[in-house]
């Protein structure tokens, strides 16, 4: 299993960055996201799912996503999710905001990638925890770059 846990202070107001958070405005962070379709709840609230197609190279892999945790309060805003990917790895991330002041927010990015069988277990331990870091700063940057528009 790969587990991650990375903070990054936002020159943006915490609406500004959880804006970005939502089904209109998550291509701009994850654009490797083709589709993003709510087919259950209101998608701002625990319980929602979302059917979501992910290009990676030329695969295009489409999931569930599960919205397990939704809080969207005036200083802290939290999202935590869950999705199977490829019947090989179970995802689970987590996007939690918490205002700095009016204009600075600060972004907990979490999560963990774990194989669900033989192949998924065995492709993790082949993986390099050096790639797996490079994206989450990717993450982190392209946020930053997105709430800075």
């Amino acid at each position: 299993m790969i587990e991650w846990k990375e903070e990054m202070k936002i020159p943006a107001p915490i609406e500004k960055v959880w804006s970005l958070f939502s089904d209109e405005h998550i291509k701009r962070i994850m654009p490797n996201v083709e589709e993003h379709t709510l087919i259950e709840g209101s998608g701002a609230e625990a319980g929602s799912k979302h059917r979501q197609s992910y290009r990676e190279g030329k695969r295009v892999e489409t999931y569930i996503v599960d919205t397990l945790a939704y809080e969207d309060e005036n200083n802290r805003k939290h999202k935590r999710i869950r999705f199977v990917l490829g019947k090989a790895f179970e995802v689970m991330l987590s996007f939690t905001l918490e205002r700095l002041d009016d204009s600075h927010s600060k972004l907990i990015y979490e999560g963990h990638n774990k194989g669900v069988n033989f192949v998924g277990r065995a492709m993790l331990r082949l993986g390099s925890e050096k790639a797996n870091n490079k994206v989450v700063q990717e993450f982190l940057q392209r946020v930053a770059e997105e709430a800075a528009k």
